[in-house]
């Protein structure tokens, strides 16, 4: 008899174990509340709209100033009447031209800058209208965690207002809302990435740095964050050439859908923590401007001073490189360096100076006494001897 009741208690704990079972939902929403983030279509340039589950509002970057206007339209779609804060991931004009037009419009709560000085009549005006609009403004520190909102994690994964180039300064942001993440990385270049693979970056959304370009999204960098989605903001039809073959490649290995605004136009990713969706379809590049292969030359552009008229490369290879039939592109006004016939060794670097006080000496070669770079932001392109863009900066 024992033994009888013994079996029947055994079974009817294994049903309702069974029972338990069935009813454990495998994922549940955080807090029943949404967040989106918003790729706002701003052509070569970025500008990123944060809605938080609360209700919060965050703005990062804002485009050239001509796309002020569609920013600030886009926002009042959204019901956007006020921006609790506001990025400036670094003082290139695709990024902050549009923000002139946003602080003129829309009442802003607190603003984060890079904190990169730059002289330029952009970043000017729009630190003058910070400062008469008594806006509150800060700094971020690397690691400094953002108080946006108690739903979400907000950090300042990477910050440096000391960097010697614009696009290094640019403020690097994880969003975390339970098991979803994005990552902005602004126009942070490999040299920046290399620093941030050391640390959890892992994410669900990688929006790539610098349009796409192949000085961004080096393959151990893509590896490292594991992204599903991949965001990438550009114009169609650039004469930049984003997205290079190489950032798309880099995606695809690491199995990652790839979205582009030059093609989808805005995109928006929903999601509730523990799962999301986008309205996008997947990128097929068109708008892409370049189809062929861009070179991995180991000869790269690391430092510009428009205002100094000072462009300095370096060979980070293991082997000598001959420049012959190299160029130097200012994008802006179109001009051309034409390299003569030397050969830069392994770590070495070489300055191109131009103005007035551009001279030729060991290391630094002389371009032209004219003015070459335009102060207010003129992008450098290094093209090896076969056309291939091989570095660029903006």
């Amino acid at each position: 008899m024992k033994k009888l009741i013994f079996s029947l208690l055994a079974v009817v704990f294994l049903l309702i174990g069974c029972t338990f079972d069935i009813q454990q939902p495998e994922q549940q929403p955080i807090s029943g509340h949404e967040m989106k983030v918003h790729f706002i279509d701003v052509g070569q340039g970025d500008s990123i709209l944060i809605q938080s589950p609360n209700g919060k509002t965050m703005l990062i970057d804002g485009g050239i100033k001509g796309a002020g206007k569609t920013v600030v339209a886009y926002l009042r779609e959204q019901g956007v009447k006020r921006l609790d804060y506001v990025v400036a991931t670094h003082p290139d004009a695709d990024h902050i031209g549009g923000l002139i037009a946003v602080l003129n419009s829309i009442s802003i709560g607190h603003f984060l800058d890079s904190g990169k000085v730059h002289t330029s009549q952009t970043l000017e005006e729009m630190l003058t209208l910070i400062s008469d609009k008594n806006i509150s403004y800060s700094v971020p520190e690397k690691g400094e965690v953002i108080d946006f909102d108690k739903e979400l994690s907000v950090e300042a994964i990477y910050a440096d207002e000391d960097a010697s180039d614009n696009n290094d300064a640019s403020i690097v942001l994880k969003i975390t809302y339970g098991e979803v993440s994005f990552l902005l990385t602004g126009d942070a270049g490999i040299n920046i990435e290399k620093q941030l693979v050391k640390e959890n970056i892992k994410a669900t959304v990688l929006k790539a740095g610098h349009h796409g370009s192949n000085t961004s999204s080096s393959l151990e960098f893509m590896q490292a964050v594991r992204p599903e989605a991949v965001v990438l903001s550009y114009g169609q039809d650039n004469k930049y050439g984003h997205p290079h073959a190489e950032v798309i490649d880099n995606a695809l290995a690491v199995q990652s859908k790839l979205y582009g605004t030059a093609e989808a136009g805005t995109i928006v990713f929903t999601t509730d923590g523990a799962s999301y969706n986008t309205t996008a379809e997947e990128w097929t590049g068109i708008g892409a401007t370049s189809s062929i292969r861009t070179s991995k030359a180991n000869v790269e552009l690391i430092s510009k001073d428009l205002v100094n008229e000072v462009v300095v490369i370096q060979n980070t290879g293991n082997e000598p490189v001959s420049l012959q039939g190299w160029k130097l592109v200012s994008v802006e006004g179109n001009q051309v360096f034409n390299f003569p016939n030397i050969t830069l060794q392994q770590n070495a670097k070489l300055s191109i100076t131009s103005g007035p006080d551009a001279k030729d000496s060991k290391g630094t070669l002389k371009w032209t006494s004219k003015q070459i770079w335009a102060n207010s932001g003129d992008a450098a392109q290094l093209i090896n001897a076969k056309g291939e863009i091989v570095s660029e900066l903006e």
